[in-house]
Formats: structure tokens, sequence, C-alpha cells
């Protein structure tokens, strides 16, 4: 039985990008499983304009834009991103950073919005990294934000969003918190407002329990009128990138506490999917359509 609810989504977030750990196919399997669950109808899904120029400013300089755009990144710039550049992959990434602000428009609506895509919390104002073209959490948290809302990114992903935390390092009114492996990618971790580095080999109660311990402290120093939600999926335990140690349930609790957070709190949240690449297509797949169901249902 259908949610109710709608979902963003593009065909256009998968991407040939070749050989390379990054599987752009996963959008495609989430979508099909969820239609396939019931969850969502064809018609549930939205697909989301590409984020303007003036958008975009909010976040990345003009002239980084401008790279993307015209498709002028230079050999070090792809070195650094660690894509391929191609029009297909600009005109991905255009469509995902309108599709997380869409996601947080719609969650004003209902409560809850999944964006079947985004979470590239690695892209700074002037320069793409690690697989991040264009930081759509960041975004979609500075259109909430210019809508008067004090704003909180919960980073779940295995690695430390140092450009989200770069962008909004003046900003007190958008909290930025990750929690990750800290023996990993990037090698220089920038400031957030909270960091928690995990040691590796971190099981999934203790990862929860820390998860927790950390949201009633935000609670202390922070009250959020609206939630930005990254949750990686490369947490888990057979990830090709990750040293940590959640299993598949593990990170559906994880994601029920994030849920219970938000609803404890009565704000909406936007949900972007961020990382996830384990040795097993479907195991990347599964993770994911887990969050969005549990965001889902009520």
């Amino acid at each position: 039985m259908s949610s109710g609810k709608k979902a963003v989504y593009s065909p256009f977030y998968e991407v040939d990008i070749g050989l390379h750990v990054f599987p752009t196919a996963k959008y495609r399997l989430v979508k099909e499983k969820l239609i396939k669950s019931g969850l969502y109808g064809e018609k549930d899904f939205i697909s989301p304009e590409p984020a303007t120029g003036e958008e975009l400013l909010k976040v990345h300089t003009r002239e980084y834009i401008s790279k993307i755009k015209d498709g002028t990144l230079s050999y070090a710039d792809e070195i650094k991103l660690e894509l391929p550049y191609s029009k297909e992959l600009a005109r991905s990434n255009f469509l995902c950073a309108g599709g997380t602000m869409s996601a947080c428009r719609l969650a004003l609506e209902q409560d809850f919005c999944v964006h079947l895509g985004g979470g590239f919390h690695h892209a700074y104002p002037d320069h793409g990294e690690g697989f991040c073209v264009f930081n759509d959490a960041a975004l979609g948290a500075a259109a909430m934000n210019e809508k008067g809302m004090k704003v909180l990114i919960i980073d779940c992903d295995l690695h430390q969003g140092n450009g989200t935390a770069v962008v909004f390092k003046d900003n007190s009114e958008v909290f930025t918190f990750s929690i990750h492996q800290e023996n990993n990618y990037p090698l220089y971790k920038e400031k957030s407002d909270m960091d928690i580095g995990l040691a590796d080999g971190t099981f999934g109660a203790d990862y929860n329990l820390t998860l927790e311990k950390a949201l009633r402290e935000i609670e202390k120093r922070f009250s959020p009128d609206f939630v930005v939600y990254i949750a990686g999926a490369d947490p888990y335990e057979k990830d090709q990138l990750g040293g940590l140690n959640l299993s598949i349930s593990d990170l559906e609790d994880r994601d029920r506490i994030i849920k219970d957070f938000a609803l404890r709190h009565k704000i909406p949240a936007s949900v972007v999917f961020a990382g996830g690449y384990a040795l097993l297509l479907d195991d990347t797949a599964e993770i994911h359509f887990n969050t969005a169901r549990i965001f889902s249902c009520s």
C-alpha cells in the first residue's frame, strides 16, 4: 500500500563513470525496490529541476559552477574530484542539487521526504572532491535557513562531512554534526559544530549508543526547526571503503534513531543517501531501501 508520500528521483542520476567504486545504478535499484514494495507508485516520484546558478551561488563560487557547467575542470580538479568529468555527470549533479532542495520543500508539507540521491558532503565552495560535485545537503540546508529555520545537519556517512563543515563554519543558524570513522578519508578533517570520530571496527551497538548520546548533547546546544539527514550506507560491515562493523539491521536502527529524534521535536526532515560501496551492490540498495522505507512509513 502506498505511503502517500512523495520522493525525489531522476533516472539521470545513473551515469556511466566506467570501472568505478561508486555505483550510480543504486538509485534506480532503490526506486525499483520501493515500487515493488508498494510504498510508492511511479507517480509518487518527483523529477527535480536542475539547480540554477543563483541557487548554487548560495554555497558555491561562480568560477567553480562555471567549471562544471562548461567542462573546464583542470586535470588536478578531476584528480581531486575522483570522478571522470562528462556532460552527463554535470547534468546529473545539477539535477541532484535541485533534488535535495525539492526534498526539503516537500518535507515541509509531509514531515519527511526522501531524496533517492544526494548527500555529496565533501564538495567545498570552490571545488569538488571525494566523488562530490555540488554540496546538495548544504544547498538544502541553506534554502531552509533562508526561510528563517534553524537547520541541523546529521551526517551519518562513513566519512566526515568536511565540505559541509566549511560551508557553515560561520553560520550559527546551521548546526553541523558528523559521526564517522576517524581513520578514513578525508585525511584532514574540518571542524564541524560536533564531530565524533569512531575507532576502526566499531560495532553497531556502540555506534548507535554514541549517536543517541550525541543527539542528547545537541539538544542542549541547539534547537532545530529542520533536519537534513545524510544517511550513508557505507558504515556497513562489508563496505569496500569502510572499516566500521554495522550490520544492515544496525543501520536500520540508526535510521530509526534519527526519525525518532525528528518526531520527538516535531520537525520535518529531508533524507539523502550519500555513500555506499558494498561488495554486493544489492546490499547497498537494500540499506538505502530500508532508509527510505523507515522514513516513509508512519
